[in-house]
């Protein structure tokens, strides 16, 4: 990678970056087409094995104090772009030089252990996020409080309701101390006070990080912790600019 030696020490800076997934003795165009709504993009023609262009051209640069919205439709590349963001998918051409110590919070359930309590999921929960046990230790008692899930931390994972453990791992998500935070909406589970809650502890969170990624398709959600956005189509940047501008042009208002 290029790395400017002024560069800011939280930072995203990608230029022409790319991601492809090749797909190996495909054998049918459905094939193709199901990996397309997965990933997202646009299969490449005249390739000899069949090229998913998940992302094309990705060109950033966001810095400290960076809110930016993502906004696209189902398999535009949000996620994909996430994902390269964090360093999970490099690119497969162009550069992404990401500064920083990264928090992605895109499934709300990984890291997380079934078969061990709650109060343990707490801890394998914040190592995933990056963050030390004993950090975890000292946000237990926070978190568990949060939850409002009382004598249920002691019990299984596998024991826990789809909105049970979504407090569970919004209480973790919520109690980090990220420099650049990338997180996936997902947290629909629960019910509307909780959810008003989180939604209190999620803006706290987003100002105590550095840089905001966020991908949501709630444009009120999108207004409360974002000031910019970039519209994703078809693995490509469509528009970028402030949030409003970019939500206009994406819903096709004047």
């Amino acid at each position: 990678m290029n790395v400017s030696p002024d560069a800011p020490e939280v930072s995203i800076v990608t230029t022409d970056a790319c991601v492809d997934f090749p797909i190996f003795d495909a054998k049918s165009r459905s094939l193709k087409k199901t990996l397309v709504g997965v990933v997202g993009g646009n299969i490449a023609d005249g390739a000899r094995v069949p090229i998913i262009e998940a992302l094309r051209g990705i060109n950033l640069k966001l810095e400290t104090g960076a809110r930016v919205g993502l906004v696209g439709h189902n398999g535009a590349g949000k996620s994909t772009l996430l994902r390269l963001l964090s360093g999970i998918y490099e690119p497969t051409r162009g550069i992404a030089d990401i500064r920083g110590r990264v928090a992605p919070v895109f499934d709300l359930g990984v890291g997380m252990d079934p078969e061990i309590s709650g109060m343990e999921n707490i801890i394998i929960r914040g190592l995933f996020l990056g963050m030390t046990r004993k950090q975890m230790e000292q946000r237990v008692d926070d978190i568990a409080e949060f939850t409002e899930l009382g004598d249920f931390l002691q019990m299984p994972l596998r024991t826990y309701s789809t909105g049970m453990r979504v407090r569970l791992a919004l209480g973790v998500v919520t109690s980090i101390d990220p420099e650049i935070l990338l997180l996936d909406e997902g947290i629909g589970a629960v019910d509307a006070a909780f959810l008003d809650k989180s939604k209190k502890r999620l803006s706290e969170l987003v100002d105590r990080a550095g840089l905001l990624v966020f991908a949501s398709h709630s444009d009120e959600f999108l207004r409360e912790l974002c000031d910019t956005a970039i519209w994703m189509e078809h693995g490509q940047i469509r528009a970028q600019g402030e949030l409003e501008e970019v939500l206009r042009a994406y819903k096709g208002m004047p």
